[in-house]
C-alpha cells in the first residue's frame, strides 16, 4: 500500500500515522508574554474525513476541555483512517481570567471569519478560520451552558444538512435541537466553507460534570464511527435521540425566589408549573407555567431572579412524542446529576 501523503496544516507537515503538537502563535500580551493556540493533529496512516474538533470559544466553559483531553488519550493514527484535529482551547485569554469573554469584552463566537487587521477577537478568529477550519470537512464544536446555567446534553446544528444530521442522531445525546446559524459564529463561517458541523452542549460554565463529559466523549466516537475514521464506537444508550425543529425560553413575571418543580431533562406539558416565584417575607406565591409541551434541555441554577430573567429553556415536542419518549429520558436523566469533581 503507498504511503499516505503528510498532512499539512499551518506551515507544519505530519506524517501519515503520527500524532504532532502544534502550536500556533495568537498574540502576545502587554507584558510581552506569548499566547499560543494550542493544537494536537493525529494524521491516520489511510484517508479519511478531516475532523476538527474544539473547545472553550467561551473561556468559561470547561467540559469541553475535558472531552478533548480525553479523546487525545484515546486517538491512535496507526488505525486511524482521515484526520483529527484537537483544539482543546481556543479562547485562551478567558480560559485564563476564567470568563467567556475576550479581554475587551467581546464574544469569539461572534467574531468569526474574522480579519488580520481588526480588534483582537477579530483576528484570533482570523487565526482559527484561516489556518484549521478551512483544512476540516467536518466539525464538532463544544459548549456549556453559560455561569449558572446548566444545558441537558444536546446537539445544535441544521437538520437541513443531511449529513450534519445524521453524525447528530449518530452523537447520540438526547434531544437534538434545529438551530438557525448565528451571524458571526463558528458554525456560520463552517457553514460558507462546506464544513459539517454540530454544536454539543452541555452542563455548566466553570464546572465539570461526569455524565455531560461522557456523553460527549462517546458522541464524538460514534461520529468518527458512522464517518469511517475506524476508531472504536463509544458507548450507546438504547433510545433514539428526539429532535426538536423550536424551543422557547420561559421568563420570571414577578421578582422573587425561585421554587422549582422540575430537573433538567424531565418531560412537561403546556400548563405545567415548573417552579413558584415566590416573596422572601412569604406573603406571595407566583405560579410560572410551561407555555409549550416539551423537555426542560436548560435551566438557571440561581434560585433567586428578577421580572423577566430567563430560568427554563424548553425543546418543544407534540405530547404524543414526549408519552412515546418518557422512559427513555427517565433512563438518561438518572446518569444526570450534575457534580462538581
Amino acid at each position: 500500500m503507498p504511503r499516505r501523503p503528510a498532512f499539512e496544516i499551518a506551515e507544519h507537515r505530519v506524517a501519515a500515522g503520527t500524532q504532532v503538537s502544534i502550536k500556533l502563535p495568537a498574540t502576545r500580551l502587554y507584558t510581552d508574554t506569548p499566547m499560543d493556540l494550542h493544537v494536537e493533529v493525529f494524521h491516520g496512516l489511510r484517508d479519511g474525513p478531516v475532523l476538527l474538533v474544539c473547545a472553550a470559544i467561551h473561556g468559561d466553559e470547561l467540559n469541553g476541555i475535558e472531552i478533548c483531553r480525553r479523546l487525545i488519550k484515546r486517538l491512535n493514527p496507526k488505525r486511524m483512517h482521515g484526520t483529527v484535529i484537537v483544539v482543546p482551547i481556543v479562547n485562551v485569554f478567558g480560559f485564563i481570567q476564567q470568563t467567556r469573554y475576550l479581554p475587551d469584552r467581546r464574544d469569539l463566537n461572534r467574531c468569526f471569519p474574522g480579519s488580520q487587521r481588526g480588534a483582537l477577537g477579530s483576528r484570533l478568529a482570523h487565526l482559527f478560520h484561516d489556518q484549521l477550519l478551512s483544512r476540516a470537512t467536518h466539525l464538532i464544536d463544544l459548549h456549556t451552558g453559560a455561569i449558572h446555567r446548566s444545558n441537558l446534553p444536546q446537539i445544535r446544528t441544521d437538520i437541513k444538512d443531511p449529513i450534519a444530521k445524521q453524525m447528530a442522531e449518530e452523537f447520540h445525546a438526547p434531544v437534538i435541537l434545529h438551530a438557525r446559524e448565528r451571524d458571526g459564529s463558528l458554525r456560520s463561517s463552517a457553514t460558507e466553507l462546506g464544513v459539517h458541523c454540530l454544536l454539543y452542549e452541555a452542563g455548566e460554565a466553570l464546572r465539570f460534570d461526569e455524565a455531560s463529559i461522557r456523553t460527549g466523549l462517546n458522541g464524538i466516537l460514534n461520529v468518527m464511527k458512522y464517518l469511517g475514521m475506524g476508531q472504536r464506537r463509544g458507548s450507546r444508550r438504547k433510545f433514539e435521540p428526539m429532535i426538536a425543529n423550536s424551543s422557547q425560553w420561559v421568563r420570571n413575571e414577578v421578582d422573587g425566589l425561585i421554587v422549582s418543580r422540575v430537573r433538567l431533562g424531565e418531560m412537561v406539558s403546556k400548563n405545567q408549573i415548573l417552579a413558584y416565584s415566590a416573596s422572601p417575607h412569604g406573603d406571595m406565591e407566583e405560579a410560572i407555567r410551561s407555555p409549550i409541551d416539551g423537555v426542560v434541555i436548560g435551566m438557571s441554577n440561581i434560585p433567586i431572579a428578577n421580572e423577566g430573567e430567563a430560568l427554563f429553556h424548553i425543546a418543544k415536542f407534540t405530547a404524543e412524542l414526549i408519552d412515546q419518549a418518557g422512559e427513555i429520558f427517565d433512563a438518561f436523566t438518572e446518569d444526570f446529576e450534575p457534580r462538581v469533581l
